[in-house]
């Protein structure tokens, strides 16, 4: 394997069965302090579109299920759960391991902001390091009993999602999108990524569906029309939502109380991520 280029869409070794992930050496080994029963990546082709909202969402909906839940900030160039959750503090070690941060109700994260000095630094950072650090946030940290963990992907198909699809135990992805035709052609190719690395898509969100005008109560869809059902069909998703333009939700990110927001919409989602 050591001329792999982790190109798994091109290689003939997983194409005739005689490669995975795991067998090349990809996989990363779980803390041993660790027992994650579902790994969910929440991913997107395209960035702005809302991909760590809902991975927020999903969470704070899972953990009022009570479920125990785990956040895995993955977008290590702009990690934005702390902010949302309102964590400011730094993770520690307890000679064994990393342990995770705590959300106000108990949720388990980590993130970069977690470790560095000054959260406003740049991480300018190549991918192989990007990727590295991702698998040290499943290897080193001991995440404890965990019934579900939502991975915050970076937008894209680069190094890091490829990363996270090849060394951890990932059992399904969401995938994000907005109304507008570019970004649906080009969230298409997140799910197609997941499909490459044979990791099935359990649902998807359109977020920033409609604006619901305050005053009067209309509704307008200042991004056009829905595409959420046509781009479901099309690539077999059963599981869809629609999250809408809301001026709530930005502010409850920027205080970091994301956790008192209820988002029963993306219900069908959980759901499907928990079947």
């Amino acid at each position: 394997m050591s001329d792999c280029n982790h190109d798994c869409a091109s290689c003939a070794s997983k194409k005739d069965g005689s490669c995975n992930g795991e067998k090349a050496g990809f996989a990363a080994p779980a803390n041993a302090r660790a027992h994650v029963a579902r790994v969910i990546a929440v991913m997107s082709g395209k960035g702005g579109v809302g991909k760590s909202l809902v991975t927020e969402l999903l969470a704070v909906q899972a953990q009022k299920r009570g479920l125990r839940v785990a956040v895995l900030d993955a977008d290590i160039t702009g990690p934005s759960i702390p902010t949302a959750f309102g964590v400011k503090d730094r993770a520690m070690s307890d000679g064994e391991g990393i342990l995770p941060c705590r959300s106000e109700s108990g949720i388990a994260l980590m993130s970069l902001n977690f470790l560095v000095e000054n959260p406003a630094d740049p991480v300018v950072w190549r991918g192989p390091v990007l990727a590295g650090a991702v698998k040290q946030f499943w290897s080193d940290v001991a995440w404890g009993d965990v019934d579900v963990m939502f991975v915050d992907l970076p937008p894209g198909t680069g190094d890091v999602p490829l990363t996270v699809f090849q060394s951890l135990p990932v059992t399904g992805a969401v995938v994000v999108t907005s109304p507008q035709d570019l970004v649906s052609l080009i969230v298409e190719k997140a799910v197609r990524m997941a499909g490459m690395m044979e990791v099935p898509v359990l649902g998807l969100v359109e977020n920033m569906s409609v604006f619901r005008c305050p005053d009067c109560g209309a509704e307008h869809r200042i991004f056009g029309p829905s595409r959420v059902g046509e781009l479901a069909a099309r690539h077999g998703i059963a599981a869809t939502a629609s999250l809408p333009i809301d001026p709530e939700y930005a502010k409850a990110v920027d205080l970091g109380v994301v956790e008192k927001l209820d988002a029963p919409s993306l219900d069908a989602i959980l759901d499907a991520v928990l079947a």
